[in-house]
């Protein structure tokens, strides 16, 4: 059996050297409490709604659910082991709110918080800053149904999660990001119906995406008080590409732009959102509501798929069912794409992070890449290797372009791969792998793949430029 924590990382034969990153960079992974932790109902952890949801008929694609998952719950110790051999500076993972606060308020599980305890003391005896997300999608199903994020008590029971979370692990916890990329949830939740719960509201899914912010900043409030340190967000964007010069293109890609990175960026550094979104929003935006979204950030994270190329919709007929989406997102042509089809555009980091900075400016804090991914589905051959060369091109292209944006004068201070392990990948179950570590869903046994090996080299050689 391959080792699970090997003492120094195998140098691989076609490694390319490492990219040139700023001085105390941190590296690190991430992963997700529902995609690695299982243990559905260990020691009196709660029912949340991707329980529920991957439960019915066709909804995850290899038929999967996320009860066992790559079993971190029980394997926490050999995963932090994993992390050591890695030498990275930061590890990225969200609690399992069920896990703390079972119906979502009231007392925490005792067993919950000292499992976290164990996790956390862990890491720091390893050398690796926590990074702790409080919501990452598994909302608690008592709290969903009583409407999820479409009713506002949600954005207050988080502020309760934050405050349990925040009284005790404030002082050992480096960094700490409310909810993990709103926009994701919101689209493919309350929107799409891909992801639990399910809903397919289309634009009505708008109230959902609000109190994901509401509850954003509550929560930083309720961390602040409690002795948090670092407060930041894990947002996703992207740089919008009209499809061609066309007015009618380049209106559409400016409204998809206000929808999709501007409803995170607005309200949370200038308190407000963008002009053309705002009436989709006035019924559902309280008194004080945008003050307390826009609350001080120490970092700002970007999580980073590709470009979206955005067109205009073209004209519907008078008997055509409902409003139409007034643009269409279409194929990026012309790059090479993961196994499941995302297009591999590094050089739309580099341009989102350098246009990021030129819009904000000084209300823009340091920024910190919260997630790039890289699906590949190589397993181990006769000799257990996973030769996954394609993540291996896919990180080092990332690294380089967030490398470039820095030299441009970008305040990027680091860059989190995800993930460190397979898992439960949502809606594609285990049919989509994005690990440094393999893990196999029968024996759950981990092999660190080529990946592993080349990020630890580049996490090394980051340590030794620090002298």
């Amino acid at each position: 059996m391959p080792p699970t924590a090997p003492d120094a990382a195998t140098p691989s034969p076609a490694s390319p050297p490492p990219p040139l990153l700023p001085p105390g960079f941190v590296l690190g992974v991430g992963t997700a409490a529902y995609a690695v932790e299982g243990a559905a109902t260990a020691d009196g952890r709660g029912e949340s709604c991707w329980d529920v949801f991957d439960r019915v008929p066709g909804v995850i694609e290899d038929g999967t659910t996320g009860a066992v998952a790559a079993d971190g719950y029980h394997r926490w110790a050999e995963d932090v082991d994993l992390l050591r051999g890695l030498g990275v500076g930061g590890y990225r993972f969200s609690l399992s709110w069920s896990r703390l606060l079972p119906t979502g308020r009231g007392a925490p599980l005792a067993a919950g918080l000292d499992h976290y305890d164990r996790l956390i003391d862990r890491l720091l005896e390893v050398g690796v800053e926590p990074m702790v997300v409080l919501h990452h999608w598994d909302l608690p199903q008592a709290l969903q149904l009583e409407g999820g994020w479409l009713n506002p008590d949600t954005a207050r029971a988080l502020a309760e999660l934050a405050a349990v979370a925040g009284e005790r692990y404030a002082d050992r916890v480096a960094h700490w990001v409310p909810v993990d990329q709103p926009t994701v949830l919101t689209t493919r939740g309350y929107a799409a119906g891909m992801h639990a719960p399910g809903y397919r509201f289309g634009m009505g899914a708008m109230p959902a995406l609000h109190h994901l912010n509401l509850g954003h900043g509550l929560a930083v409030l309720a961390l602040r008080a409690a002795g948090a340190r670092s407060v930041g967000c894990a947002a996703n964007h992207a740089p919008m590409w009209p499809a061609s010069e066309d007015a009618a293109d380049v209106g559409a890609a400016k409204l998809f732009d206000a929808l999709w990175n501007g409803t995170q960026l607005e309200p949370m550094l200038l308190g407000r959102y963008p002009a053309d979104v705002e009436p989709l929003l006035a019924d559902v935006v309280g008194p004080g509501d945008l003050a307390t979204i826009r609350q001080p950030l120490d970092f700002y994270g970007v999580s980073y798929d590709a470009p979206l190329r955005v067109s205009a919709a073209p004209a519907t007929s008078a008997s055509s069912d409902g409003p139409a989406d007034p643009f269409q997102v279409r194929a990026v042509v012309g790059h090479d794409v993961t196994e499941d089809g995302v297009p591999i555009v590094p050089e739309g980091l580099r341009e989102w992070l350098i246009q990021l900075r030129a819009r904000f400016r000084a209300a823009l804090p340091p920024v910190v890449v919260t997630a790039v991914t890289c699906a590949q589905g190589a397993g181990p051959d006769r000799g257990g290797v996973v030769d996954d060369q394609a993540r291996i091109d896919h990180l080092r292209a990332h690294l380089e372009a967030v490398a470039e944006a820095a030299q441009r004068g970008v305040d990027v201070r680091g860059f989190y791969a995800w993930s460190l392990l397979d898992g439960f990948s949502w809606n594609r179950g285990w049919a989509r792998r994005t690990g440094l570590v393999h893990v196999d869903p029968g024996t759950l046994v981990r092999t660190p793949k080529r990946s592993y090996d080349w990020y630890a080299e580049v996490a090394a050689a980051q340590t030794a430029s620090l002298g």
